[in-house]
């Protein structure tokens, strides 16, 4: 078992965020009568598929309704259930993008019209 120390040293997340982590259900913990957290050694990548995840736009409540498939692996390829989800994801960021490009555009005209 690790302490929630060396899961954060081992991940280079913070004790803050794994114990958020726990609380939300996305890791499994144990308590010492000490009332210290203790964790199995797989929640190393555990924790790195959840921050693998987050990276790309999902909110720990959508994690949370991840099939224990695509939360428990580091690295673990989409699952059939999560796809429809990953497209949703992936519209909603190229939306962004085409926002942010046109935004840019009319900021480009406007600095262009000022000089």
């Amino acid at each position: 078992m690790l302490s929630i120390g060396e899961v954060a040293r081992q991940t280079g997340i913070s004790v803050r965020s794994i114990r958020h982590y726990d609380r939300q259900g996305l890791l499994c913990s144990t308590r010492a009568c000490n009332g210290y957290r203790y964790f199995p050694p797989q929640v190393i990548g555990q924790v790195r598929q959840i921050q693998q995840l987050i990276a790309t736009g999902f909110s720990l409540a959508e994690i949370a309704a991840f099939p224990a498939c695509m939360r428990n692996e580091e690295g673990t390829a989409w699952c059939p259930q999560t796809r429809a989800l990953q497209r949703q994801r992936l519209a909603t960021i190229e939306a962004q993008i085409a926002t942010l490009e046109r935004r840019r555009a009319q900021l480009l005209a406007a600095l262009a019209g000022t000089e």
